[in-house]
């Protein structure tokens, strides 16, 4: 056997170990006993701990050098080994025991933040935030950073960017998106109460399923069930799942929830079968993920050529809403409000929830803030950006989960995920020059394959910036974003 073919089955057995931490950490957010929620905590934190230690182990590490020393011809075993050695150089800088500890305070702050959301007390959570700070930052400091320690964890989600790269592209963004949103609030306002009457839940996720198929995601390797913050997880080859939330009288809530998800699982579903288990059977990075949820949850979805085509599905499930049409329903879907939840927020809103929170957590990181300050932090930018205040921090700094997972560098990535997404649209309509046709038509499988080809049949073997440039043919635009953006609400906002 060859040294690479050891390494692989070598690679393939610590993934195992983290397939059944995926399925415990799965079932902890949608089927678990309440009570049961420490003892998972610690059952995840060992499985997870001994996963890490045996990638991290000298054995792993030695079979990654043996595999790098052979002549390897082709592209994915080289990228196999190459994206191998990097992650596991980074990995080897963390202390299994403080890898450890973090899992563990992690899955004891999912149970603490939800207690401190339902009842509305940050201080539930704080001290297990204070924990998870820490810990990041230590972890940060292990992995070492040039001039921003924030600039560690950011690349963990999106390799090879800077905090500076990433301010550079925020300035102008937030420049354009303030002033487009004083522009659009003169033009005319689209009727949202369309989509705010009363929706059974077990309607909602009829139509739901239905978006599903449409997209075409496949059932027989997945599910969908109900979580308080919606996610995706892939437990494994053929076993990509997804969780949406119902609100009986918001049926873009659940519908927008289900199809940014059916986005994230279409790309876990389309990676090749002979990467399960190495480490390139993965997403490029977390804003090349989020830029397939949100072309499908926004570019697609929110189209008005969507909603000529599913507006039968519409009305068929929900027969109340035929006295609407289908350009009622698009310009409904497209309402653009100053808003406190990131998650409802519209197209031309979300970044500026997404530039508060990148700022709140490079002042954390760097010992700029504290965590007790947090709730007031939050509410003064969101004063500053968005001119509202939350009333409760339900609605404010306990609104997202991802501090409790740990998250910190994440964020950034819905933005760019935002901007990849509409630069991969303006690509394909090159390439499917009839594209808004075939989504009028309900066909959206040339759209598929075209992100197949391009995208998920990539893995990752390339880092981001590499992926986007041969997709797109250039290096990330913001502009193509700004142009999609005006193209769009000029119409709904008829301006």
């Amino acid at each position: 056997m060859s040294a690479l073919e050891d390494l692989k089955k070598r690679l393939r057995l610590i993934s195992r170990y983290n397939t059944a931490a995926a399925l415990l950490e799965w079932d902890f957010e949608t089927m678990m006993p309440e009570k049961a929620a420490e003892e998972r905590a610690e059952v995840i934190g060992e499985i997870s701990g001994h996963a890490f230690e045996m990638s991290v182990s000298d054995e792993t590490w030695n079979l990654v050098l043996n595999a790098e020393r052979e002549l390897l011809e082709s592209e994915v075993d080289k990228a196999i080994v190459r994206v191998a050695k990097k992650e596991l150089e980074k990995s080897k800088k963390i202390p299994p025991e403080l890898y450890k500890e973090l899992s563990i305070e992690t899955s004891k702050a999912q149970a603490a933040w939800e207690k401190a959301k339902t009842n509305n007390d940050f201080s539930i959570f704080q001290p297990h935030l204070e924990k998870i700070v820490e810990l990041t930052k230590q972890i940060a400091d292990k992995l070492g950073y040039e001039e921003n320690r924030y600039d560690a964890l950011l690349d963990m989600y999106e390799p090879g960017l800077k905090t500076s790269e990433l301010k550079k592209i925020i300035e102008p963004l937030r420049d354009f998106l303030v002033n487009y949103l004083a522009k659009l609030e003169k033009g005319e306002k689209p009727d949202n109460e369309i989509l705010k009457q009363f929706f059974p839940v077990e309607k909602q996720k009829e139509l739901s399923i239905r978006a599903l198929n449409l997209m075409n995601y496949d059932f027989k390797a997945g599910r969908m069930d109900v979580a308080m913050h919606p996610f995706t997880t892939t437990i494994g080859l053929n076993d990509v799942r997804i969780t949406t939330r119902y609100n009986e009288h918001d049926l873009n809530d659940s519908l927008y929830s289900t199809i940014h998800e059916g986005g994230h699982a279409l790309y876990e579903q389309g990676i090749p079968a002979e990467f399960s288990g190495l480490p390139i059977g993965d997403g490029a990075s977390m804003g090349i993920h989020e830029s397939q949820s949100r072309f499908w949850e926004n570019i697609v979805g929110r189209s008005p050529e969507f909603w000529e085509y599913f507006y039968n599905d519409l009305v068929d499930v929900f027969p109340e809403l035929k006295k609407y049409t289908p350009e009622d329903i698009f310009r409904a879907t497209n309402y653009v409000e100053r808003s406190l939840i990131r998650t409802e927020a519209d197209e031309v809103t979300y970044n500026l929830h997404i530039m508060l929170r990148f700022e709140i957590e490079e002042a954390l990181i760097n010992d700029k803030i504290k965590v007790a300050d947090l709730p007031k932090i939050w509410n003064e930018k969101m004063e500053k950006y968005l001119a509202v205040v939350p009333e409760k921090d339900s609605e404010g700094v306990l609104q997202d989960v991802h501090w409790a997972h740990g998250s910190f560098g994440y964020f950034p990535s819905y933005m760019l995920g935002n901007l990849y997404s509409a630069q991969l649209l303006y690509a394909m309509k090159k390439d499917i020059p009839d594209y808004n046709e075939t989504i009028r038509k309900g066909d959206f499988k040339p759209l598929l394959k075209w992100l197949r080809d391009k995208i998920h049949s990539k893995g990752k073997m390339y880092e981001p910036g590499e992926l986007i440039k041969m997709a797109t043919g250039e290096e990330l635009n913001p502009e193509y974003f700004m142009k999609y953006i005006e193209e769009k609400f000029n119409k709904v906002y008829k301006i």
